[in-house]
């Protein structure tokens, strides 16, 4: 017995929570030592708010760059979506603001899409997304 006692004492493990544990589930092997295994990423067509934000993030980080032909890599690692960002032809005015269109990229699974989006120079020179959709080729 004192065996045992030393090696749950040695392995995190109390005799309290292991009685207590033991009798709400009826008796029976309680380890705890595994964690239930986690669901899967589930694939999906449509990018979830929080990818958007990752892609936003993105966006926005690229635009401020500024750098031609660079893009910027995203991911979401609550969903496993991931992409990349890439600024579209030069600068433009829009209501006396600069303003860019970029595309990005969304992978997730064996999904693969795209999204359009536009951003303008807001203060502080960094860049706000006004728009971020599906992109529809036409």
């Amino acid at each position: 017995m004192t065996t045992i006692l030393v090696g749950m004492a040695l392995g995190g493990c109390s005799v309290g929570k292991f009685e207590a544990l033991s009798a709400a589930k009826g008796g029976g092997d309680i380890t705890g030592s595994i964690a239930p295994p986690q669901q899967a990423a589930v694939e999906s067509d449509n990018p979830t708010a929080a990818d958007l934000a990752f892609a936003r993030v993105a966006a926005s980080d690229v635009l401020t760059k500024g750098g031609k032909d660079s893009s910027q890599p995203w991911e979401n690692p609550s969903t496993g979506a991931r992409g990349s960002v890439t600024p579209l032809a030069s600068a433009y005015s829009a209501e006396g603001r600069t303003c860019r269109d970029f595309l990005a990229s969304y992978v997730n699974g064996t999904t693969e899409s795209w999204l359009h989006g536009a951003a303008c120079r807001a203060g502080g020179g960094r860049w706000e997304i006004r728009t971020l959709k599906p992109w529809k080729q036409g």
